[in-house]
């Protein structure tokens, strides 16, 4: 069982305010090496001339990643729309890749078209991933492409403003599931999505931004010293999953609604286009 560990940082930010990208190859430490290189050769067998560029996200390009802990996040962009693509292949490469390599709890492979990425008048999260916490491992970095972005209320919208619709996807996929790898996964996944939002509700106040759990943890608690036990909970299924879908969904209940209502707050003023969205 994974200990919640102090570890992680904010992203470190330019005399403007903007977002340094940290992510380095030089920072991937060489436990890594192997599976990264099977990963961009699946991309190429599969994807040939569909493929653009291929981009490593995460703890892991930043020098933070912990053997048979962190997930492998992938991201491959391509020259063509994905709705175009034949992607049947993508399941049977994942479990190979869990299969083979022990060194990651999980490599994720995900596609998005090069022409999408590009269109930035309205915030995404993934050109905003690769602008500002991936590294390109294969073909042109389309990040010299992307604008800059800074830990302001635009990024605090993109986790709250989804959020109560993310919560209830995660009970509905929780009741009367017996399937304990989906409600592991279901667990591990809304659990960080709530512990994110967390920071979302200070950015503003604090100017500050992480993906890295423990601090975005830490500086929620700073703020709702009330709801600390309750984050720290959030934490915990986080790192930990459990495989009991009542004792998530009696949680999601209690700290979740509670994430809700203040999202709601917190989008009145900062985002009021978007409370319809969040109505209780």
């Amino acid at each position: 069982m994974a200990q919640i560990k102090e570890i992680g940082r904010f992203c470190p930010t330019d005399t403007k305010g903007y977002i340094i990208n940290d992510s380095r190859l030089s920072n991937i430490k060489p436990d890594f090496y192997k599976v990264i290189e099977k990963v961009i050769e699946k991309y190429q067998t599969h994807l040939r001339e569909d493929l653009h560029s291929i981009y490593i996200r995460g703890s892991i390009p930043r020098g933070l990643g912990i053997d048979s802990v962190s997930d492998l996040d992938t991201i491959a962009i391509t020259n063509k729309d994905t709705n175009d693509i034949d992607l049947k292949w993508v399941d049977k490469a994942e479990q190979e890749l869990n299969k083979k390599y022990s060194c990651v709890n999980g490599v994720e492979l995900s596609f998005y078209y090069h022409e999408d990425i590009l269109e930035t008048n309205i915030f995404s999260i993934i050109p905003f991933m690769i602008k500002t916490h991936s590294v390109c491992v294969y073909g042109e970095d389309l990040s010299v492409h992307l604008p800059n972005y800074k830990a302001d209320k635009t990024l605090g919208n993109e986790h709250l403003v989804n959020l109560k619709k993310q919560i209830q996807q995660a009970k509905d996929d929780l009741v009367g599931n017996d399937d304990l790898e989906d409600i592991l996964d279901c667990c591990g996944w809304i659990m960080k999505i709530i512990v994110r939002a967390g920071l979302a509700l200070v950015i503003e106040e604090e100017n500050k931004y992480t993906r890295d759990l423990f601090p975005a943890y830490r500086i929620f608690a700073e703020h709702y010293p009330e709801k600390d036990s309750e984050m720290k909970q959030a934490l915990k299924y986080a790192i930990n999953p459990v495989e009991n879908p009542n004792e998530i969904v009696d949680f999601l209940n209690e700290m979740g609604n509670w994430m809700i209502i203040e999202s709601e707050k917190w989008l009145q003023v900062h985002n009021p286009k978007k409370v319809s969205t969040l109505e209780i």
